[in-house]
Order: structure tokens, then C-alpha cells, then sequence
């Protein structure tokens, strides 16, 4: 089960590690997709680490396909994402400080469905958000981009 650890400058004890995540919304804008996480069963933002030889973008679009059998295109870029002061641990054993670039995507094709990686999935409102086990740093993410500012957010 990957842990977050918070603490100042924790991220010391890791490695930096570059990934991207998809925020989907409806054609409201009121809900936005979620997948539960198979290896620790929070609820997330479809997406992970980055590839050698691909963009922040590239990876997102392959995370978002990989994890719930979207196809999908960038529409903007969200924030870029990173914290000297929170660590994700995982089983094996790797620690890591994300540095996260998160970007709005809409769907183009395929059929919704979960992965080796995922256990659920849904559609959900910031309301029903609260209720849920999300993770935190993703939480930020989504916020961010409800407010659909047209420039990014560098935290």
C-alpha cells in the first residue's frame, strides 16, 4: 500500500519522480471522474509516473488509458505540482517527492472500465467528494481546476 508521509523536507528521503494526472469533467462541469486505487484504496485522479521518451502530456494520456480504457486529449494545463515536505512511499520500498503536472483532459473514445490498477470508478461532485477517502495532494489538483483559471498554478 503506497503511504503519503507530510514533514518538512521529507522529500529528502526520496527521489524525484516527474508524473501527470487527468482531471475529466462532465459537460457540467459539476463532476469529474475518480478512480479507487487498487494498491491502497484511496480514490484518485487517473494518472502516475512518467516514461522515459514521452511529454507530462503523453504520460497523461497513457496513464488515463491505462487506468480506466479512455482514450483522451489534453485540453489544459492545470498546475505543476510538488512539495519538499510530503513523501509517497510504496510497498517495494521506493520513496519519491512527485513532481506532478496536472492537466484538464477531455474524452475521445474508448469505453470506461477499470485496469489492474483500479477497482472503481465514478463521477463525482466536490460534495460527495468530502465524504470519500481521496487523496490528499489530488484533492488540491481538483480544486485548482474548478476554478478554470486560464493560467496554471505552480505550487
Amino acid at each position: 500500500m503506497s503511504t503519503l508521509r507530510f514533514g518538512d523536507r521529507i522529500g529528502r528521503d526520496g527521489v524525484l519522480r516527474p508524473g501527470a494526472s487527468g482531471i475529466i469533467f462532465d459537460e457540467s462541469r459539476e463532476r469529474f471522474l475518480l478512480t479507487r486505487r487498487e494498491d491502497n484504496g484511496r480514490w484518485c485522479l487517473p494518472g502516475g509516473g512518467m516514461d522515459p521518451g514521452e511529454s507530462a502530456g503523453e504520460a497523461c494520456v497513457r496513464e488515463i488509458w491505462e487506468e480506466t480504457g479512455l482514450e483522451a486529449r489534453i485540453t489544459k494545463l492545470v498546475g505543476i505540482y510538488t512539495t519538499p515536505d510530503m513523501l509517497v512511499e510504496f510497498p517495494d520500498g521506493n520513496r519519491i517527492q512527485p513532481v506532478a503536472f496536472s492537466f484538464e483532459a477531455e474524452i475521445t473514445g474508448g469505453e470506461l472500465g477499470l485496469s489492474d490498477e483500479t477497482t472503481d470508478f465514478g463521477w463525482y461532485t466536490v460534495a460527495e467528494m468530502e465524504s470519500m477517502d481521496v487523496m490528499e495532494n489530488h484533492v488540491v489538483r481538483i480544486m485548482d481546476a474548478l476554478k478554470n483559471q486560464p493560467e496554471a498554478i505552480f505550487q
